[in-house]
């Protein structure tokens, strides 16, 4: 455990400065959404989080090479972050953070929610997609769940 967590400390160092943020910002973030969720629920987390650093997505841009490869290496390295806290993530809480790292710089992802019935039990499933590239979702669990309509973000701002 001990070498892991140098091996970690060791890695970190040797990122350049920008992917150095990313991470420190992930991490924080990360650890944040963690309590936040516990404390006040996704909603008023999400809202929080915009009213801090609102996302500032940008989608009249097209999605060059250039911005698919950041939001890549966002994904990359929030995803080795999550594999080292003292914590494990969940899914929504990795989701709902690389959708607000990726936001945050102008890049258009979307948070998707879905879920299933698997044995009896009802199961649900995050995940952050760009265009029509899934960013966070190693392999295809996300194919095994029905996303819900629309957008997670926009369905918030909807009556009940």
């Amino acid at each position: 455990m001990l070498k892991a967590a140098v091996n970690a400390w060791l890695g970190f160092w040797h990122l350049d400065r920008r992917d150095r943020g990313v991470a420190l910002e992930a991490a924080v973030a990360l650890a944040a959404t963690w309590v936040g969720l516990r404390l006040v629920g996704f909603r008023r987390w999400k809202t929080l989080l915009v009213r801090l650093a609102p996302p500032r997505p940008d989608a009249t841009q097209p999605l060059d090479p250039a911005r698919i490869e950041t939001a890549w290496e966002i994904a990359r390295i929030q995803q080795a972050v999550a594999r080292h806290l003292i914590f494990h993530a969940s899914c929504l809480e990795q989701s709902l953070v690389l959708w607000w790292l990726v936001a945050r710089r102008g890049i258009p992802a979307r948070l998707r929610i879905g879920a299933r019935k698997q044995a009896e039990r009802f199961e649900a499933h995050a995940w952050v997609e760009l265009g029509s590239l899934v960013l966070n979702d190693s392999g295809e669990a996300h194919l095994h769940f029905a996303p819900f309509d629309g957008s997670i973000i926009s369905m918030e701002t909807q009556p009940h």
